[in-house]
């Protein structure tokens, strides 16, 4: 079979690997580099090694938990029943995973997890350490690689996924194929404020969209609690708080648990909106004291942060360091069963782009990595496997195909920006679809995003489609949030914007 990966993230490094190995002819496309994306920034790791008191069954709870309860069972199982074949995997591709004088490997633990189950490589480097092992065993298998290839949409045949269509260095090509697995991450850069490299714009899910395939749950993005406030963004990872590290307010004051019993270690989503909330208060950044961690540790456990902090003038072993939310992943995507197939046959979906039903309304720290790996593997191995005849897997969250929404809501009396930019997209995004959500806000948003979509002009340039992908998802992802009208996990809806 001849397939196309597009992406080389986690997920579709190890889907071209697994579809290669099993016989298929794959050709790997990329809108950067080998191993450009979101996989080579992950500070944190993997979850999935289960210690004394630990097992499989309590990281499934943990994750149905911290997705407030939306998450789907069955994917979940899936996710954390093969997540040890999966690591292991990984090892056994030359990721080298931190590991204490005995040789057993480091178990950290993050927030909402219950127990230290998480796997790191080079203390918070574990993405660039996945990313380098696994974009060297793809140029070592000889998988054919197209880099600096832009995705402009699927090709679709008689109703099945036959191609894509592509530019490559400007120059416009279309690529044909028995199957595609689209792996091409999220849309973080829908807002003003993301940890998303450059060109994380969302246009899997929005090719995904315009070929007629069901999307779900975009309202459901996480925004991640501590960033370094300094431009620009970098994430200060969430295991520097399961280390110890603690959250204080202008007086020094811990002040999350106020908000909830696990305090620095509750849910993201609840740690965000803490963190929002409490800067509009005082007028200034919340800090993340790790000072108690000592220079040394801080150091040996988390050299990246380390280094960067300090080049920015920080000394966070003396000092605690401002931190404020960002965006910073998507919980759905593109509807997939268990094996990644998509509503329309032929196509696949793995990784960020894909909504699997695992991270409900909120994700679990360090499930992405864990779930890239896990169902890019399913998905290559699904290739030849016949489709189940009632299609991908649709639990109890809605989901909907590229059609005008049937939620219209009146525009408040905010005025209207005249003029398209994907500056103004992105903040209005940050503003009103972001931590804190209003009716009025998103009725807001809505207006203003369909005058913008209507002066669009025709898409030319790599540029062109990125703002027409980012005002098509946006679109999206406002009319799901006014149709949510329920508070969920990420999805936050109160009477009064508070501002962030």
């Amino acid at each position: 079979m001849n397939v196309i990966v597009v992406g080389s993230g986690i997920a579709g490094l190890t889907a071209a690997l697994h579809a290669h190995e099993a016989g298929h002819v794959v050709t790997l496309v990329t809108k950067g580099a080998l191993g450009d994306g979101s996989t080579g920034f992950a500070q944190g790791g993997v979850a999935g090694v289960y210690g004394a008191g630990d097992s499989a069954e309590r990281h499934a709870r943990d994750t149905v938990d911290a997705g407030a309860g939306l998450s789907d069972p069955v994917a979940v199982s899936t996710l954390v029943a093969e997540g040890a074949t999966r690591i292991a995997e990984l090892i056994a591709r030359g990721v080298a995973f931190d590991r204490s004088p005995d040789g057993e490997l480091l178990l950290g633990r993050e927030a909402a997890h219950s127990h230290a189950r998480i796997v790191h490589a080079g203390g918070d480097a574990t993405g660039a350490a996945i990313s380098h092992a696994l974009s060297a065993a793809v140029r070592g298998a000889g998988i054919p690689v197209v880099e600096r290839a832009f995705l402009v949409d699927l090709v679709i045949v008689d109703g099945v996924a036959r191609g894509i269509r592509i530019l490559v260095d400007g120059a416009p090509g279309e690529l044909e194929a028995d199957a595609v697995i689209l792996a091409t991450g999220g849309a973080g850069h829908l807002y003003a404020h993301t940890t998303n490299p450059v060109g994380t714009t969302g246009d899997g899910i929005a090719a995904a969209l315009r070929a007629g395939a069901a999307v779900a749950d975009l309202e459901f993005v996480q925004f991640h609690p501590t960033i370094l406030d300094s431009a620009p963004a970098f994430l200060v990872s969430e295991a520097v708080r399961g280390e110890g590290a603690t959250l204080i307010d202008a007086d020094g004051r811990r002040f999350m648990f106020d908000v909830h019993p696990d305090g620095e270690l509750a849910p993201r989503d609840v740690v965000s909106r803490a963190i929002a909330r409490q800067a509009a208060a005082q007028g200034s950044p919340v800090r993340l004291d790790a000072t108690m961690l000592g220079a040394t540790t801080l150091a040996r456990r988390f050299p990246t942060i380390d280094r960067v902090t300090r080049e920015r003038g920080f000394d966070w072993a003396r000092s605690p360091i401002p931190v404020t939310p960002a965006a910073h992943y998507l919980m759905g995507g593109v509807v997939t069963d268990l094996d990644g197939r998509t509503s329309i046959p032929g196509l696949f979906a793995v990784g960020e782009v894909a909504r699997t039903g695992v991270h409900g309304a909120n994700r679990l720290a360090s499930n992405s990595l864990l779930e890239g790996a896990v169902f890019g593997a399913r998905a290559a191995a699904a290739l030849d496997a016949p489709a189940p005849a009632n299609g991908p897997a649709h639990t109890h969250t809605h989901t909907h195909t590229h059609t005008p929404s049937g939620h219209e809501h009146a525009a408040p009396d905010h005025p209207v920006a005249r003029t398209f930019s994907r500056a103004a997209l992105q903040q209005l995004m940050w503003n009103q679809v972001g931590l804190l959500r209003t009716d009025d806000g998103l009725a807001h948003a809505q207006e203003t995003i369909r005058s913008w979509r209507s002066e669009i002009a025709a898409r030319r340039s790599v540029t062109d489609h990125e703002d027409a992908n980012l005002l098509l998802l946006a679109h999206e992802t406002v009319s799901a949030a006014l149709q949510r009208t329920e508070s969920v996990g990420a999805h936050f809806r109160e009477p009064a914007l508070i501002g962030v």
